[in-house]
């Protein structure tokens, strides 16, 4: 366990700012934002991040030794700088794939390192089951597979017990004929062609997320869900994506994972996370028996806390 004096700038690499960014046509209809940073001729790493809708983060680049890799960053269709903001057309899960290889091929890398947390996870794994020979290896956290129970957990009926006081707002935002099925309800609400009612859900959804991703809730990470503008698209994006099951049948990614048993995958899982429960880091585990799952005893689904950043950095380092 950490000092309780160690803090996230101790472990994490210096900040620093991209060498390159870019637009990316993807489709007649959306635009992806890239960047590169650290070392251009260095180890090429994609960082996928999580939502779906979240968007790259300046923060991610520190995960990683700037004087060894080539960090590659996007923002998936609708969210941060890529445009259409907010667009659920054409916004899927094998689109986002696709992407992932236009981009490896815009930038003429030949294989990469891919990590990715929470739905970074998820996609990161589905990418790899379709391009296992472009992934030199996977650095993964929070695992998320995005099946009918893990959905339920967190939206539905699981960590409302552990979390009852910040589950209510979010489920009292919805009228009581319709909490049988919230992520129905929310998708209602979060299309509707009212801005103020998808607003409104917007900040009620992200805000259940970003009260429950930490062992010890973060303000900052609550002022999320006041960024509007954040929260439509997280919001949006997400819900569209659970709606429709990620667009992928149940059990996907288990059902292909002979596809990636050769690729170097480590798992980092915080202990106590309750957005992505640690049983389904434990079952990727066992069906890829080659991984090596590191559980963290004192630490919720976050990345930015100390003693999971600690962890993913030591993970990177050990690539080079």
């Amino acid at each position: 366990m950490l000092n309780t004096t160690t803090t996230l700038a101790d472990v994490l690499y210096p900040p620093i700012e991209p060498v390159q960014t870019g637009m990316l046509p993807v489709s007649d209809l959306h635009t992806i934002a890239w960047e590169q940073s650290g070392n251009p001729d260095g180890i090429p790493v994609l960082v996928v991040h999580g939502g779906p809708g979240g968007g790259a983060q300046p923060s991610y680049r520190q995960y990683f030794d700037p004087t060894a890799f080539n960090i590659v960053q996007f923002s998936q269709r609708g969210c941060g700088q890529s445009t259409p903001y907010a667009e659920l057309t054409d916004n899927t899960t094998q689109a986002s794939v696709q992407d992932m290889e236009r981009l490896r091929e815009h930038l003429g890398i030949d294989r990469w390192h891919v990590f990715g947390g929470s739905w970074g996870s998820t996609l990161s794994l589905i990418y790899a089951q379709n391009h296992p020979e472009r992934v030199l290896s996977l650095v993964l956290r929070g695992i998320f597979m995005c099946r009918t129970s893990e959905l339920h957990w967190f939206y539905q009926d699981g960590a409302s017990h552990i979390f009852p006081d910040a589950f209510e707002p979010y489920r009292n935002h919805i009228p009581e004929d319709e909490r049988g099925h919230l992520i129905q309800a929310y998708y209602k609400r979060l299309t509707s062609d009212d801005v103020e009612v998808r607003r409104a859900a917007a900040k009620e959804w992200t805000r259940w997320e970003m009260a429950t991703s930490r062992l010890f809730p973060d303000p900052e990470y609550l002022d999320k869900a006041e960024d509007l503008d954040f929260a439509v698209a997280f919001a949006r994006i997400e819900c569209h994506y659970f709606i429709n099951a990620i667009f992928v049948e149940e059990a996907h990614i288990l059902n292909r994972i002979d596809r990636i048993q050769h690729i170097p995958t480590i798992i980092v899982q915080g202990r106590y996370d309750v957005v992505c429960p640690t049983r389904s880091a434990w079952e990727l585990h066992q069906a890829m028996p080659h991984s090596q799952l590191i559980i963290v005893p004192d630490a919720g689904h976050s990345m930015g806390e100390v003693s999971i950043a600690r962890e993913l950095v030591a993970a990177t380092d050990a690539l080079r």
